[in-house]
């Protein structure tokens, strides 16, 4: 029964963690915006189960990715609270990943959903 209790505190701490990214984190919130947008597409156009799956996968590493990336930039901001170079480089190497992450999903997003959303357009 206690392992249980510490499983749901860590659990509520997780969500909490992602609660305070999607509340403040402008860039979380336009993932997470383009994320239902391309959801409704994916239905939408009736992209095949394992395209999603591909497309979930997508969503899920940049979620991820800015998750770290807001967890690396407050410790940073706390451990150096003046500007600092290795600072910065820790943050922009963050973010680095965070964009390349978003940049791999856009290329699957055009793979997955050009043709469908081509042949819907055209017919």
């Amino acid at each position: 029964m206690k392992e249980l209790r510490r499983m749901a505190s860590s659990f509520s701490y997780a969500m909490q963690g992602i609660g305070h990214t999607v509340k403040t984190q402008r860039n979380m919130q336009i993932h997470v915006a383009a994320a239902v947008i391309v959801l409704a597409a994916a239905w939408w156009l009736q992209i095949p189960r394992s395209d999603v799956l591909l497309v979930f996968f997508s969503i899920g590493l940049v979620f991820s990715l800015e998750l770290v990336n807001t967890a690396v930039e407050a410790t940073v901001d706390l451990a150096s609270p003046e500007w600092h170079e290795k600072a910065k480089i820790a943050k922009d190497a963050c973010a680095g990943a965070v964009l390349v992450a978003a940049i791999l999903s856009a290329i699957i997003g055009f793979i997955v959903f050009g043709p469908p959303l081509l042949q819907k357009i055209a017919g």
